[in-house]
C-alpha cells in the first residue's frame, strides 16, 4: 500500500513575535508528511512582515507547500505582495488555480480557492444593490474555479480542495448560526458533489467542528482553533483514496 500524508492546517493567523514558535512548527513536518496545505490566514493583519514568518519557516523545508489567502491576509490590500513573499519562499500559492504534483508513488492534484461569503439554505441572492450583487458574484467566480480546477485534476491518483471559507455546514456547528452567511457558501458544495474529490479542507470557523462530509467526500476544518494542534496529518491509502482518511496528529 502506498500512504500518501498530507499535513493541514489553516488560521496560523502569524505574528511578528511568532517566527521561533512557527518555524519549529513547520520543522516537524519533515518525516512526517508528504505535502503540507495551508488552507489561509496565513497572516494577523494582511501585513508583508507577517507573511515574511511564514515565508522563513517554509523556506527550508524539502516536502511541498501549498497555500491559499484567507480574509485576513487581505485585510491590508497587499495580497500580491504577499503572494510574491511566500513564492520567493518556495510557497505554491493557489488562488482560483491548481497544481499537479507528482508524490509518494501517485500525482496529487490540488486545487486551490479562498471562496467566499453567502450561507446556507439560499439566504443570499443576486438581487439588489450593486454590492450585494457584486458579493454574489465573487463567490460564484470561487464557485466557477472550483469546478473547472476539479476537472483539470481528474486524472490524479489524490485529488484535494483547499479553501478558506467552508462549503458545508457540518463544519460550522459550534459557531452562532446567525454567521453562517459569512464564514462559507452552499454554492461551493456543488462541484465538491459532483466531481467527488478524495479530500476538502478549509478554515476560517475557529468555533466550528473538525469533521463533516458532502457527497460522501471528507469536508475538514483545520484551523489550529478547531483542532488544537499545529498540523493535522491525513493518511490517504494511493490506490484506493475513496476508502475513509485516516487522521493523525502532529
Amino acid at each position: 500500500m502506498t500512504t500518501v500524508r498530507i499535513a493541514a492546517s489553516g488560521d496560523l493567523h502569524a505574528g511578528t513575535n511568532d517566527a521561533e514558535r512557527l518555524a519549529a512548527a513547520f520543522a516537524k513536518l519533515e518525516g512526517a508528511a508528504d505535502l503540507a496545505l495551508l488552507a489561509g490566514d496565513l497572516t494577523q493583519h494582511g501585513e508583508i512582515e507577517e507573511a515574511r514568518v511564514i515565508a522563513e519557516a517554509c523556506r527550508p523545508l524539502s516536502l511541498p507547500v501549498v497555500a491559499i489567502l484567507g480574509n485576513h491576509d487581505w485585510h491590508s490590500d497587499r495580497a500580491a505582495e504577499i503572494v510574491k513573499t511566500l513564492g520567493e519562499a518556495g510557497i505554491i500559492v493557489l488562488d482560483r488555480a491548481h497544481t499537479i504534483l507528482p508524490l509518494a508513488g501517485t500525482t496529487i492534484g490540488i486545487v486551490g480557492v479562498k471562496g467566499f461569503v453567502g450561507g446556507f439554505g439560499n439566504t443570499w441572492a443576486n438581487f439588489g444593490e450593486p454590492i450585494f450583487r457584486e458579493a454574489y458574484r465573487e463567490t460564484t467566480r470561487d464557485v466557477e474555479a472550483l469546478d473547472a480546477g476539479l476537472r483539470a485534476i481528474a486524472g490524479c491518483g489524490v485529488r484535494v480542495a483547499l479553501l478558506h471559507y467552508s462549503p458545508s455546514v457540518d463544519t460550522l456547528l459550534g459557531e452562532p448560526e446567525r454567521i453562517w452567511l459569512v464564514l462559507g457558501a452552499e454554492r461551493l458544495a456543488a462541484p465538491i458533489c459532483e466531481h467527488e474529490p478524495h479530500l476538502v479542507v478549509h478554515g476560517h470557523a475557529h468555533h466550528g467542528s473538525f469533521e463533516g462530509s458532502l457527497n460522501g467526500v471528507p469536508v475538514h476544518n483545520v484551523a489550529v482553533q478547531v483542532t488544537g494542534r499545529d498540523f493535522w496529518i491525513f493518511e490517504l491509502d494511493a490506490e484506493q483514496p475513496r476508502e475513509p482518511v485516516v487522521v493523525d496528529q502532529a
